[in-house]
């Protein structure tokens, strides 16, 4: 058991050397970097189905309204025909694109919400992808230099490959901590965004049947205001007719009256 402990522990002692004797921290920055940029084009790719999400719930709002206006004509024609039972169907439907409209509302809110939201945080990791750009060409260009540094001094001096591996293994350090910092930077960004709203309603029986009254409510009230209309302009056209009949009566009369007293006028001539 020891022996296999020890042969395993030796494996992964030259498996690490190895490592670290071939990878490049520049690499592994760049590498580092690339990994943000996708991080980035993913969120702005949510951003872009979320606006277009709201673009078509916009759409679909514009067209309830458009419904919603024709149904009001509809339900008005159907009353001078005195087709009732039109009028209130007309009504129902529109009340009910009412509802639907009131629901597409707050999906259009959260969406907006939540694409605020999204933009917010690109705007904040768009600043630590940059920020961490400038820093890793920085550390890229002192790593090059110390690795030059380091190995004049080794053929100047002939200083042994064992003091070297130390300043590498201290650079490496260094340049993986940075990448891990990043890292962790942008995962809280993520992480503070927030998540997808569901916009999807369940609604219970209860609530079924209370917009059902809400929509018979609305439907009788609004007959009743239709019936009422209707009424006022059959009253009023009675009127205007009575009162042309009465005015043709009393011109008739005066000319009647005329005719008498010139018929009287002519008896008296000829007398």
């Amino acid at each position: 058991m020891g022996l296999t402990n020890r042969i395993t522990t030796l494996f992964k002692q030259k498996v690490n050397t190895l490592l670290d004797k071939y990878e490049d921290p520049k690499e592994a920055l760049d590498y580092s970097y690339q990994k943000q940029i996708e991080t980035l084009n993913k969120l702005r790719r949510s951003i872009a189905e979320v606006v277009t999400a709201k673009k078509r719930l916009e759409m679909q709002k514009t067209k309830l309204w458009e419904n919603i206006r024709t149904l009001e004509e509809q339900s008005r024609r159907a009353m001078d025909q005195d087709r009732e039972d039109l009028a209130k169907l007309a009504l129902e439907r529109k009340n009910a694109n009412i509802l639907q409209l009131q629901d597409l509302d707050k999906q259009i809110t959260d969406m907006q919400t939540q694409q605020e939201r999204l933009d917010q945080t690109e705007k904040r990791l768009s600043t630590k992808v940059e920020e961490f750009r400038s820093k890793k060409e920085v550390i890229k260009a002192q790593y090059t230099a110390a690795e030059a540094q380091v190995r004049i001094k080794e053929n100047l001096t002939g200083i042994s490959e064992e003091m070297a591996d130390v300043g590498v293994a201290m650079n490496t350090a260094e340049d993986k901590t940075a990448q891990m910092k990043a890292k962790a930077q942008a995962l809280d960004e993520m992480i503070g965004s927030g998540t997808l709203t569901d916009y999807t309603s369940n609604k219970d029986e209860i609530e079924s049947e209370l917009e059902k009254v809400s929509v018979k409510s609305s439907v009788d009230e609004e007959l009743a205001k239709l019936k009422a209309e209707r009424d006022k302009n059959q009253k009023k056209t009675t009127q205007t007719q009575e009162r042309q009949e009465q005015s043709d009566d009393t011109e008739k009369t005066e000319v009647k009256q005329k005719q008498e007293r010139q018929e009287e006028k002519e008896v008296q001539v000829a007398s």
